[in-house]
């Protein structure tokens, strides 16, 4: 390959980067990959402080709860939400409530093989599953905040 294209692809792939961010994470991940790909997410979990009666009400839950995150370690309100989520989560500590993590890219046209019949429009998008059955969801922003939307979604009806 010549050097003056090579360098040309080096220079886009470079500007590239500044522009989008880092490289995405996409299809199945880990709290943990999220965190040491996107550590500046560590400052958000640590600054919010959720409702704690809503806490102790979801570390009483005794039946199956199924969580799916679709989250774009690229978008803001996936830092602001999965951050609170991932929180939520630590301090209720209740092996009745598992989660799956979803990456999704930036590029929408992108995001078909990780969405495939959920019909996912905004991220983040929470689902709630109580007995495999979709229960509700928690789409983009929540409505009271993570922890209250989460144990309205499980409570209801």
């Amino acid at each position: 390959m010549d050097k003056k294209i090579y360098f040309f692809f080096v220079l886009l792939f470079a500007f590239s980067m500044i522009i989008y961010g880092k490289s995405e994470l996409t299809g199945p991940i880990t709290k943990e990959e999220i965190l040491e790909h996107s550590p500046d997410w560590q400052e958000v979990i640590d600054s919010y402080t959720p409702n704690q009666d809503i806490i102790s009400e979801l570390k009483s839950i005794h039946n199956e709860i199924k969580i799916e995150v679709f989250v774009g370690t690229w978008c803001p309100d996936s830092k602001r939400n999965v951050s609170a989520y991932i929180k939520i989560m630590e301090l209720v500590n209740n092996s009745f409530l598992t989660t799956s993590y979803i990456g999704l890219p930036r590029d929408k046209d992108s995001r078909q093989p990780f969405i495939q019949g959920k019909n996912i429009i905004r991220i983040p998008t929470f689902i709630v599953y109580v007995k495999n059955q979709e229960k509700g969801r928690i789409v983009e922003n929540p409505l009271k905040s993570v922890e209250e939307d989460l144990l309205d979604i499980i409570k209801s009806k």
